[in-house]
């Protein structure tokens, strides 16, 4: 069992404000490896792609337990979303071995809002006469 949780729920934030949060687990017998990541990846259509911005690593976890964590929200990429992509942000936490996982998506952006982008229309094409008057 796994219960990831952020501060007062709050999953938007601003770059630089601490992202801050616990995880409880409780496992049969000790994962060999447990952190949580600060993580960004994008959604929509091309190849995804992503990092990892921050990690906390807990040594040694044993089979159950409850550890808090905290990471400063970097100052980029923002969150945002557009036609084609999104750029995401998420907080999780992963054992190993297993595939023990917890996600909760969050916002970086200013003003701790996701910068939407608008839809562009495509100009209409306007016909040409090519030739001699």
């Amino acid at each position: 069992m796994i219960r990831l949780g952020l501060r007062e729920n709050q999953t938007a934030f601003r770059p630089g404000e601490t992202i801050t949060g616990a995880v409880l687990w409780e496992f049969e017998k000790p994962p060999s490896g447990a952190e949580v990541r600060l993580v960004w990846f994008t959604r929509g259509k091309g190849t995804e792609d992503g990092g990892i911005a921050a990690t906390v690593v807990f040594t040694e976890p044993p089979a159950a337990d409850t550890r808090e964590f905290s990471f400063d929200a970097p100052n980029g990429p923002y969150s945002f979303s557009g036609t084609l992509i999104a750029v995401l942000w998420a907080v999780e936490f992963v054992v190993t071995p297993g595939k023990e996982f917890q996600r909760i998506e969050i916002v970086i952006a200013p003003g701790a809002r996701e910068i939407h982008l608008p839809r562009i229309e495509q100009p209409k094409s306007v016909g040409v006469r090519v030739g001699r008057s």
